[in-house]
Order: C-alpha cells, then sequence, then structure tokens
C-alpha cells in the first residue's frame, strides 16, 4: 500500500479528491488573508500619523511598495475564491484547485516580500537605515527558511524514508485474529 499515491489509500474519486484540495486550500487561505489583512490595515494608517510627513524618499518608495504588495498578496490569496465564484458548476473543479494553488504560491511570495518591506520601513525609522536593512534581510531569511527550505527538507526525509511504515500494526492487526 506504501506503493499507492495517498489519493488511492483514500479511496476517493478524482472529484472527491478535488474538493477535498480545495477545502484544504481555502482553510489555508483563510490563515493568510487574516495576515494580510492586519498588514494591509496597518500599512495605510501609517499615512495618516503625524510622523509620516517626515520619512524620506527611501522611506516613502519602501512604504508605497510595501503597501502595493500587500494589497497584491491580497488579491491573490482572494482569487481562488472568484475563480470559483465564476466557474461554479461547471465541472472545472480539478483546473481550479491546481490554478489556485499557483494563486497561492504566488501570494505567500509576494507576501514574504511585504513583510520584508514592513519590517525595513518599521526598523528603519525606529533605529536606523542599517538596522531596517538588516531586520528586513533576517525577514527574508526567515521566511524563506520556514516557507521553501522546510518544505524541501520534508519532502526530501519523505522521499528518503523506509516504505514501510505500517508494520507493528500490520502484526498487532495478524496477532488479534
Amino acid at each position: 500500500m506504501a506503493d499507492l499515491p495517498h489519493h488511492s489509500e483514500r479511496n476517493e474519486t478524482p472529484l472527491e479528491r478535488a474538493d477535498r484540495n480545495f477545502g484544504e486550500l481555502l482553510q489555508e487561505l483563510r490563515v493568510t488573508q487574516t495576515g494580510v489583512q492586519i498588514l494591509f490595515a496597518f500599512l495605510l494608517t501609517l499615512a495618516f500619523t503625524q510622523r509620516f510627513p517626515s520619512l524620506d524618499s527611501f522611506q516613502r518608495a519602501t512604504y508605497v511598495t510595501t503597501l502595493l504588495l500587500a494589497v497584491l498578496a491580497a488579491a491573490l490569496f482572494t482569487a481562488p475564491a472568484a475563480l470559483h465564484r465564476s466557474l461554479f458548476q461547471q465541472n472545472a473543479k480539478p483546473r481550479i484547485v491546481r490554478v489556485s494553488s499557483q494563486l497561492a504560491t504566488a501570494g505567500l511570495t509576494v507576501l514574504m516580500l511585504a513583510f520584508t518591506g514592513s519590517v525595513l520601513l518599521v526598523v528603519d525609522v525606529t533605529l536606523s537605515r542599517g538596522a531596517g536593512i538588516a531586520a528586513g534581510a533576517a525577514t527574508l531569511g526567515v521566511c524563506l527558511a520556514l516557507w521553501r527550505l522546510l518544505p524541501l527538507l520534508v519532502q526530501r526525509s519523505l522521499r528518503n524514508e523506509d516504505p514501510q511504515p505500517e508494520a507493528p500494526h500490520r502484526e498487532r492487526s495478524a496477532r488479534s485474529r
């Protein structure tokens, strides 16, 4: 059974698998969307603070770029719902899932850049340009490590695992007969 694809172990049809995958994707998007909304709201309020006019051109450029990245991330994370709504009941669920997954991946990349820009801006304004750049680089590094490197390492470890996961369970089943 370990040699079978995971969907064969679940005994589901391709359409059931697409429904499950879309449901799982929507759950992931709910988590990320909340963070994007909070970041976007924070960025929107910055322009109306008393200190905003004193920002230099680098800080203003960082602010506008980060604000636009947050908007783009929000658009990418909400696009799967719009895509699903547009193609509802047109037998397109597997394609909707594939495209939505790509949109979510692009959204995470853009969100990583928005996080980086936000940290860069806030630390630059509160401490110094050098500290802002260092904090932004660290933020980018942490996101890359957690969102790109960690999944690659887990994927590699899954490929290297011994394909006999449920041997003790099978022995117990045989003994209990």
